[in-house]
């Protein structure tokens, strides 16, 4: 079940505005006319089949690719016209846990969590070595610091990397798949954790996901993004319980994990078709 967002007025002030957006690689429409917004508090969930446009939009964001078209507003400020300093400026408010984790193989936990903390502040290194301390103490890896990715399990190492994406405190926290791989118990850790740090940070979460069981979980605000006719637009928008009761069959199909009447057998007609067509 998802937790309401905040209902004050001051946390209800937008971070992210999407109007109109479309990205495009060539011929190919990937993204088609998004408009949403990221209000302060949220955690704003990005769901949709693969090849949907989740990863484009996420680059988009985080400023990292610019749009063909639309404009995107962070904190305000408009970021698809920012140059490279600008737009450093505003990644340091930024939180980013990757699919993978992403952690530095060569270094140990403590020197990954405190590698923003060296490389953005000016922290002696006493206050970065306490606030690593403290960073690792939240996420369940007190005593394990020392170690190296190689040498912890798949879940911490994703606590590892949520330790280190709020290691500055970020305002806007960006989440790609943060429970890909993990099993169910360690994905509600993974969850309940993530929830309940960037809450005590005051940080909104943008997480991109196809986990239904985290997507339920912690999503304040949902957007589903189509594939096929509906590529790239957003065929479903609203809090856990609007997504649940949508009557659009597709999205029913998506968050049911159910294969669409005749999807087979589609496929079966479309392989033997493929198969007759080449025989000599």
């Amino acid at each position: 079940m998802g937790v309401p967002p905040p209902s004050s007025t001051t946390a209800r002030e937008p971070v992210i505005e999407v109007r109109s957006v479309v990205q495009k690689f060539g011929p190919q429409t990937v993204l088609n006319g998004l408009d949403f917004t990221v209000h302060a508090g949220d955690t704003f969930i990005i769901m949709g089949g693969s090849g949907c446009g989740k990863s484009s939009l996420l680059k988009l964001l985080i400023g990292a690719r610019k749009p063909t078209e639309g404009s995107i507003r962070v904190f305000g400020e408009e970021i698809t016209t920012m140059g490279s300093s600008d737009l450093e400026r505003i990644r340091r408010r930024y939180g980013m846990l990757f699919q993978s984790g992403a952690l530095l193989q060569s270094l140990t936990i403590e020197e990954n969590v405190a590698l923003p903390l060296v490389e953005h502040t000016g922290l002696p290194r006493d206050l970065v070595d306490t606030v690593v301390k403290m960073k690792l103490e939240q996420v369940g890896l007190t005593g394990h610091g020392h170690k190296k990715p190689a040498q912890i399990s798949g879940g911490m190492k994703k606590r590892a990397a949520l330790a280190r994406a709020l290691a500055l405190d970020p305002s806007l926290l960006f989440s790609d798949e943060p429970t890909a791989g993990l099993d169910p118990i360690m994905t509600a850790v993974v969850d309940d954790l993530t929830q309940k740090l960037t809450l005590k940070i005051g940080a909104t979460a943008v997480v991109v996901t196809h986990d239904m069981a985290s997507v339920f979980r912690i999503g304040t605000q949902i957007i589903m993004l189509g594939t096929g006719e509906r590529q790239g637009k957003i065929v479903a928008q609203g809090t856990p319980e609007e997504i649940r009761a949508n009557p659009d069959p597709v999205v029913q199909q998506f968050i049911r994990g159910e294969i669409a009447p005749g999807g087979d057998a589609a496929a079966g007609d479309l392989y033997r078709e493929t198969l007759l067509s080449s025989s000599p």
